[in-house]
């Protein structure tokens, strides 16, 4: 392995990355900035080469020439590897990337590993019912990894900043404005303790219980994806699971959740879980270390009166 080069715009998920790439003894780590001299300081300050692209021309949501310039800082770098976040942005990002590099690709990484000179990716298979080891037979790879699989990295030492020109060639995107995203902009997976309803809840106007109980217990809501999509109750950007987000709390409160593969990849990674259920056999009480076999709305109640 010639090295590694990280890329995120986003600063935690950046971090992460550089965690990633240390864990697996690389020769060398170093790192990617567009326009974001605070991430480069930020990246420099745990010890790695840090390769800084400033250009007015270059914007973020041209993911194409995000890509092309990307591949130039890799080549610079001597990088035959290319760590993402992948996220919604990270994800597009890495297909682009792979073409522009000529790279094969795995993305919805959630563990790395280093096996007779290849990098072994664990990825959900089946739905989420198997996790598979896979890994790129191909010279040059990009890996983009789900976001919380590593820690964040910490200063360790300083590392430099170089600034990098790159070609850029003139966008065909005009931003004309940015606008905050309507509607939820909560971030589920960053919080410490997670309140997660089901389809055992009776009705909407019951959330404004357990989002009180959340609330006392410094949490937030989250939801199967029944309840966002079909019923409505919360945003998707409350959904945890294969088609939502994959949560890493200290403390996972499930209520009404039977327990489907589909969620429950989303929430095994959580340090303590807590299923709350009327139903005594329900699935989701396999992977609970903690089970309450009782109704949920009467728990919520019971848990809002004892806090207070």
């Amino acid at each position: 392995m010639a090295g590694f080069l990280v890329f995120s715009e986003n600063n935690d998920l950046a971090l992460e990355l550089v965690t990633a790439a240390n864990s697996l003894k690389a020769v060398a780590v170093s790192a990617c900035t567009i326009n974001n001299n605070e991430q480069a300081q930020a990246l420099a300050a745990t010890g790695i080469q840090v390769y800084a692209v400033n250009n007015e021309d270059l914007l973020m949501a041209d993911v194409g020439a995000i890509a092309a310039a990307v591949s130039q800082v890799a080549d610079k770098a001597g990088a035959d590897t290319v760590l993402l976040a992948s996220n919604r942005r990270g994800k597009e990002l890495a297909g682009r990337l792979a073409q522009v590099m000529d790279a094969g690709c795995l993305t919805d990484v959630t563990a790395l590993s280093i096996e007779v000179e290849r990098i072994l990716c664990q990825r959900n298979a089946l739905g989420g019912a198997t996790v598979a080891t896979q890994y790129i037979d191909a010279g040059r790879k990009v890996i983009a990894i789900r976001p919380r699989t590593f820690e964040a990295a910490a200063g360790a030492g300083t590392g430099a900043v170089d600034e990098v020109e790159v070609e850029v060639k003139k966008s065909g995107v005009t931003v004309l404005e940015f606008k905050s995203r309507a509607g939820d902009s909560v971030d589920i997976e960053a919080a410490e303790v997670l309140i997660a309803v089901g389809q055992g809840l009776n009705s909407k106007d019951d959330l404004s219980a357990v989002e009180e109980l959340a609330k006392k217990l410094g949490g937030e809501v989250a939801c199967s994806k029944p309840v966002a999509t079909d019923k409505g109750w919360l945003s998707e950007e409350r959904i945890i699971g294969l088609s939502g987000k994959k949560c890493k709390p200290e403390l996972a409160i499930l209520m009404g959740i039977s327990g489907q593969v589909q969620f429950t990849v989303g929430i095994r990674d959580a340090k303590t879980i807590v299923a709350i259920n009327s139903d005594e056999n329900a699935s989701i009480n396999q992977m609970a270390d903690y089970i309450i076999t009782a109704d949920l709305h009467d728990v919520v109640a019971e848990m809002n009166q004892k806090l207070g």
